[in-house]
Parts: structure tokens; sequence; C-alpha cells
């Protein structure tokens, strides 16, 4: 009779097991896979976390909103975002310090469709607890320009409207892998000025980021994993001006199977966050 009990606690037992779900699941750069404690514990000792996001992803933004509130109780933060861009740092600040509230922030400030369900619960986050929360990015226009003239058109800008880029002129490499790659994807639409306007964007958000390191702190940033994979873009320029500085590059794919990564996605970033292709979409 024990054994039949037995028996079937096991059967009872395995079976639960089997039926787990799982919605992600993390990797090291070698393709091994890691704990969430594991990811939480580098964190830790970084002076930058680069979190990449695929803006659409409803796990990426829990976790990364997780993640935050953990290194939060561990040491000092600095909060940043892509999503944000640097001429609304005014606009940004007076929403945190409550002297506007969040109707007026929607009717002052670029902010994107999906800030509401994705990015809000951050900035919140930021605000209950007195934590500065940077807007990063440069403008879009300034982009565009660049996308259209080259970085030349930067130099047409005002002194206050250069205070929202990285210092000019930019420092640039077109032989990134990065940037290689998308003139690849445009194929016969490429231009050489459209790696250059991404480039615009990922020195502003390492200048943003620089700028606003404090001691003792750890500055986490938010952007769309393409701008800090393989250690390129954000990061790229951040360890041009910084070699000592510690990053920690996280980067998000999707597939359906969490228990292995391809071997072309190895050394994509520090930590490889694999989410299921099936997770719902924020928009």
């Amino acid at each position: 009779m024990k054994k039949v009990s037995l028996f079937l606690a096991l059967l009872v037992c395995f079976g639960v097991s089997a039926q787990d779900k799982k919605a992600y699941q993390l990797f090291d750069k070698k393709g091994k896979k890691v704990t969430y404690g594991k990811l939480l514990k580098a964190a830790e000792k970084a002076q930058v976390v680069l979190f990449g996001e695929y803006h659409n992803n409803s796990v990426v933004h829990w976790l990364q909103l997780e993640l935050t509130k953990d290194l939060a109780e561990k040491k000092p933060l600095v909060l940043g975002a892509e999503m944000l861009e640097a001429d609304n740092q005014k606009q940004l600040d007076q929403y945190l310090k409550g002297e506007i509230n969040q109707k007026q922030l929607d009717t002052t400030a670029r902010l994107w469709p999906n800030y509401k369900t994705d990015y809000k619960p951050l900035v919140d986050f930021a605000k209950e607890n007195k934590l500065p929360f940077i807007a990063t990015n440069i403008p879009r226009r300034y982009a565009s320009m660049v996308s259209k003239k080259g970085f030349e058109a930067l130099e047409t800008l005002t002194a206050e409207e250069k205070t929202w880029i990285a210092p000019l002129p930019i420092a640039y490499d077109e032989n990134l892998p990065g940037y290689v790659n998308m003139m690849k994807m445009m194929g016969d639409h490429a231009s050489p000025n459209m790696p250059k306007a991404q480039a615009s964007k990922d020195a502003t958000m390492a200048y943003f980021i620089q700028k606003h390191l404090k001691p003792d702190s750890i500055f986490i940033h938010y952007n769309g994993t393409y701008h800090s994979d393989h250690f390129e873009g954000i990061n790229w320029y951040l360890k041009k001006s910084s070699p000592n500085l510690q990053i920690i590059t996280i980067a998000t794919i999707e597939q359906k199977d969490l228990e292995k990564i391809p071997a072309e996605e190895y050394n994509k970033a520090d930590y490889i966050l694999v989410i299921d292709e099936d997770v719902t979409k924020t928009h």
C-alpha cells in the first residue's frame, strides 16, 4: 500500500512538473541557462545596465520593472530610457516632482503610443521612490535630419538644440556589424545616412547615461535591444569614452523553444532573455 501511495505521489509530482509553463528563460552569452538571481547579482555590481527590449513585449516590460524594483533595494538608482527624448526632460522632471499630472505630461511631452502600459510603471516607480529618470534619446526630428543629410545637418542646430544631442562631432564607425547589417536589411532602399541616424541615437543615449552617472549608483537604461546587441551601439559609445565602465547588457529574443538558443545568438549580450513567441504583445 505504501509503495502504491509513493508511486501515485511521484506520478502527481512529475505530472505537475510536465505541465509547467514558462514565459521566459535567461541564458548567459555562452548559451548556458542562468537564473534571474544570477542576473540580479551581476547587475548589482554594474555601473550601467543596458536592458535591451522588444518594444511591444509584455514580459520584457514586466521583467524590467521587477529588476528595477529589486536593484532599488540594493543600491541607489538612476533610470533612463530611449522612449523619452532629451528635449522633454523638463516636462518629465515636472511630472516626477508632482508639478504636473499625467494628463499634462501627455499633452506636453511626445510619449510613445504604448507609454501607458509599458513605460509609465517605470516612470511612476521613479516618482514614488524619488529617483532620477533621464530622457536620453535624441529628438526624433534631429535623427530624421541625419538620415536625410548626414551628421553635417546637426551643425545647423542652435546652441540650445545642441544640448539635446551628443556633443559634435559624433564619432562613427561605419564598419560596426550592427550598422553594416542595417544597410543589408534595407537592401535597395539603403542610404549611408541611415546607420548614421541610428548612431546619432546611440551616441546621444550614451552621452546622457554618462552625464548622469552617480558614484555608488546603478544607471539602468531601457532601450530597443538593437541599440545594445553584440556590445555595440550605446555600449560601444560608452566604452569609447570610458573604457573601464562596468556595463551589463541584456538582449531580448523571441522563440518557441525556451530550452536552448541557436549558436548565432551567443555573445549577443552578457545575458540573453528568451521569451516565448506567443506572449501577448502590448501594441
